[in-house]
């Protein structure tokens, strides 16, 4: 890398760099800035979402759907995690009812999700 510098009372202020050689250290600088957020992520033992699953959510799916069939979970098995009919489920996917605060932490709890994420 050729490197210009540019000096004011003998100090060096800047530097001059080719562009390409320039573009090359945004490139790394941009790959260092993704690497220390995976990093942090794992660090944080935060859970990484797919693709798809964003997708459905910002498409406005029944977030308990989609949570729900991300964890591999049948609509029974969910019922039965959180002392409810497998009916109570499908109104609530199904927007027919919305359920209480109290069943809603309970479904959140099941899926190892937030609160905020079913609501």
């Amino acid at each position: 890398m050729s490197v210009q510098f540019i000096e004011q009372n003998g100090q060096k202020q800047y530097a001059v760099v080719p562009v390409a050689d320039y573009e090359k250290l945004l490139e790394k600088a941009e790959m260092l800035d993704d690497i220390k957020s995976y990093d942090q992520a794992m660090a944080n033992d935060e859970e990484l979402m797919p693709a798809e699953i964003v997708y459905r959510l910002m498409d406005g799916e029944n977030k308990i759907k989609v949570w729900r069939e991300h964890r591999g979970m049948t609509q029974s098995a969910l019922a039965e995690c959180c002392h409810m009919t497998q009916a109570s489920i499908v109104q609530i996917e199904s927007g027919k009812r919305t359920g209480t605060l109290v069943v809603l932490k309970k479904i959140a709890a099941a899926l190892h999700v937030d609160l905020d994420d079913l609501v």
